[in-house]
């Protein structure tokens, strides 16, 4: 099922020639031409003439990050929005990395130190030869901050497997919505005053941090990174981070690579 949208929902995922695809029963679109049509508590992309609108793509999105996968592969997807499966990018990956796809590096890269702050949210961009990107989640009792730098290994152990979470008080507004019936109770975990509330996996404090940096590496993705380069966040949104890499790449903080032999790694 989906988070939002509580409908049934399925991925597949096929191998293909040339880029990365996101197909739906209306129409096949490239990754490229795929535009941000909504970024309200999680991320909707679609297709510019509006024949493809798919919802809460960042873990998706994620796990291809995670495993260099931009090209070689068609994600079929039945039901409006793409379903929260483990609640992080673990399922994805397994399936992804199944396919032995090729790994292509990101088609970002970021030129100069920049700081741009969007709302609450705070961004900052430094030059590099690699992939870095951290987070910063503020919270009394569980905030951390959380980083990874491009390793494949290190995303699949211990980023993708990083939950969905939630707050106690938002709880309520899901059952009122209907939409928390849906939830396996093994995909979620609900902060508290009293601590985290979880099964399945183990909860580390440092989770919802992670969890964070997941949705931020997806968010990245649909634009063409995380870049080469360092990407901190303080407060990252869905919507702030796409305003923020827009605004970073009209200031020429980050600019495109594309066709630069040097992404293929």
């Amino acid at each position: 099922f989906g988070l939002h949208s509580g409908h049934p929902s399925r991925v597949v995922f096929e191998r293909k020639s040339g880029p990365t695809a996101i197909a739906t029963r209306e129409a096949e679109v490239s990754l490229d031409d795929l535009v941000v049509v909504d970024a309200t508590r999680s991320t909707t992309i679609g297709a510019p003439d509006g024949q493809l609108r798919v919802a809460t793509v960042e873990h998706l999105f994620a796990a291809m990050a995670g495993l260099s996968v931009r090209e070689g592969v068609r994600c079929i997807v039945e039901g409006p929005e793409i379903p929260l499966a483990d609640g992080g990018a673990r399922s994805f990956v397994e399936a992804l990395a199944a396919l032995a796809l090729p790994k292509i590096g990101p088609s970002l890269r970021i030129e100069k130190i920049g700081t741009i702050a969007i709302g609450s949210s705070v961004y900052t961009f430094a030059p590099g030869d690699d992939v870095s990107v951290e987070v910063t989640f503020e919270d009394p009792k569980f905030g951390a901050t959380a980083s990874w730098h491009g390793d494949a290994s290190d995303f699949v152990e211990r980023i993708a497997p990083a939950r969905t979470f939630g707050f106690a008080r938002e709880v309520e507004e899901l059952l009122d919505r209907g939409l928390a019936k849906h939830v396996a109770p093994e995909s979620v975990v609900v902060l508290s005053e009293s601590g985290a509330l979880f099964a399945g996996l183990p909860f580390s404090p440092d989770e919802p941090a992670r969890h964070k940096l997941l949705d931020l590496i997806g968010d990245l993705f649909v634009h063409g990174g995380p870049p080469r380069g360092t990407v901190r966040a303080l407060r990252p949104g869905h919507a702030s981070t796409h305003a923020a890499l827009a605004q970073a790449m009209a200031d020429g903080i980050v600019s495109s690579v594309v066709g630069d032999p040097s992404i293929h790694r």
